[in-house]
């Protein structure tokens, strides 16, 4: 196969291409992941300064750093509105399911403040935490797992059964059994990926501890 010669006007035509069919330009996640661009990686070789500068040249109407300014602070406001709205669906069908008593919100397994976990459920037969994430897609699923394994690495996190719920609809059970298969870095007894339906399948089969009357 004939290697393909990046010129600043060949990405040009791949980054309008881009925006017509998706409404904005990309970014460096979107770059790799398209066929008719170089990988963000190739691109910071090519140009001094890399994708921003590239931007720059381009005269992009749109910023030329995404990991700064008003695009980067708006990005964090969404993913935390969207963060919240998640744990609140997902907190109101725990405690539905097993009393509000058991259902421990943001708990922490040390006194690091970091040690800790979005959710800690007791049942009549033992106990679990979730911790709710939503990747954007496959690609950024797996770094969030490996993101995650890191976190959950310490013998204090270890010592409970943890369920990483996946909250993207559109990333299919199928798709997740598939990412997990190829992980070089298998997860840790005890650990396991749920989709919010299998979470709720897991949980059909757990008896909830009685209520103090």
């Amino acid at each position: 196969m004939r290697k393909v010669e990046w010129t600043i006007e060949k990405i040009a035509e791949g980054f309008d291409k881009f925006k017509t069919e998706n409404g904005h330009y990309p970014t460096a996640t979107e770059i790799d992941m398209c066929s008719y661009l170089p990988s963000s990686r190739q691109i910071q070789r090519r140009f001094t300064g890399g994708l921003p500068e590239l931007r720059k040249q381009l005269k992009l109407d749109c910023p030329t750093d995404f990991t700064k300014g008003e695009y980067s602070s708006m990005r964090a406001h969404t993913i935390g509105k969207r963060a919240h709205q998640l744990e609140r669906i997902v907190y109101e069908y725990l405690i539905e399911h097993f009393g509000r008593p058991f259902v421990h919100r943001e708990y922490f397994f040390m006194d690091d403040r970091r040690s800790r976990t979005d959710f800690f459920i007791y049942f009549q037969k033992g106990n679990f935490s979730v911790d709710v994430f939503f990747p954007k897609d496959r690609r950024s699923l797996a770094g969030c797992l490996n993101s995650k394994m890191r976190t959950y690495g310490q013998n204090a996190m270890l010592q409970y059964p943890v369920i990483f719920l996946m909250m993207n609809d559109d990333i299919s059970e199928e798709e997740v059994v598939k990412i997990l298969a190829q992980k070089k870095k298998k997860l840790h007894a005890y650990q396991q990926v749920m989709t919010f339906t299998e979470l709720k399948k897991f949980c059909a089969h757990k008896t909830p501890l009685k209520q103090s009357s």
